[in-house]
């Protein structure tokens, strides 16, 4: 697997817990050790993108991850609109 930037891994957790997933099923989406996992989901706790429901044991993303998500979606398709077909370093 290529590197990954740690946007684009919370991305990916935040995209997995749309619906609301279990920590096992963000895990495997977002192709992480138990470890990582934790130490993300604590982060994105503690900066309010990802919420912990008890009676469900479900992540879901808040508002604020949402709003993330959008300007992360927004960025990517124009880096991707304007290196698709150029040279990136002239």
């Amino acid at each position: 697997m290529k590197y990954r930037s740690r946007t684009e891994i919370v991305a990916m957790i935040l995209q997995s817990a749309r619906s609301g997933s279990t920590k096992t099923k963000i895990m495997y989406k977002a192709y992480l050790s138990y470890t990582q996992l934790k130490e993300y989901l604590r982060f994105l706790q503690d900066n309010d993108l990802i919420k912990y429901e008890e009676g469900t044991q479900l992540y879901r993303i808040t508002a604020k991850g949402r709003h993330f998500l959008e300007a992360y979606d927004e960025i990517s398709d124009l880096v991707s609109a304007k290196t698709n077909g150029k040279v990136i370093n002239p």
